[in-house]
């Protein structure tokens, strides 16, 4: 079923008392980090007091990547610490408040304890947390609500594009960084990601 977010918080603010995790996944470019916020403050304003953890803290370093020979497939799958976001995420569900990492992109790396989530609906947000893969499978019987971003490809191509013209790329080298690496990503978030509970639709986006 595919719904918008008011509908979406609604939903997640019913869900059984008590910490409850929600996986909202998408690919690159379709907004999670803009979405999970505004759905965040929607469902506390509903009484369910909600909070972003992002699956970005979990990037490999810059130098394990260089030693794997990934470093120019960084966000790639094979570029986080798969095993590491899992056991947070079981951390969640066992309740408390929960330290997790964070991922700071003016230097290109993680800080590790950058946030505390004390709350009571923990939104994970990210690229693969429902991928047909493994390790990620460990992850899909930990979410209570599992969510996908639906986005075209043809939408996610032109986010990208602006996105790296953006970071004063011309339109050319902007749309090879989209091909190279971005776009092989996101395509395999929408082939091999599980059927989710919901799909969320976004501006510019029908339902």
């Amino acid at each position: 079923m595919t719904i918008d977010l008011a509908t979406l918080a609604g939903c997640i603010a019913a869900l059984p008392a008590g910490r409850r995790v929600v996986a909202l996944a998408g690919p690159p470019a379709a907004g999670k980090s803009t979405t999970a916020e505004a759905l965040a403050r929607s469902v506390t304003e509903l009484g369910r007091p909600a909070q972003v953890v992002p699956m970005d803290g979990f990037h490999l370093d810059n130098a394990a990547l260089d030693a794997l020979g990934l470093r120019a497939r960084k966000g790639a799958p094979e570029t986080f610490d798969a095993a590491g976001l899992i056991r947070l995420v079981a951390a969640l569900r066992a309740g408390g408040a929960v330290a997790y990492p964070t991922f700071d992109r003016a230097a290109d790396a993680t800080v590790p304890d950058g946030g505390q989530f004390a709350a009571d609906i923990a939104l994970v947000e990210g690229n693969y947390l429902l991928l047909d893969e493994d390790p990620w499978r460990d992850l899909h019987p930990m979410w209570d609500l599992s969510v996908m971003i639906d986005v075209s490809e043809a939408t996610l191509r032109d986010r990208l594009i602006d996105r790296w013209t953006g970071h004063g790329f011309a339109p050319d080298a902007a749309l090879a960084k989209a091909e190279g690496n971005d776009l092989p990503n996101a395509r395999r978030v929408l082939r091999d990601s599980i059927t989710p509970d919901l799909r969320l639709s976004t501006a510019g986006e029908t339902p």
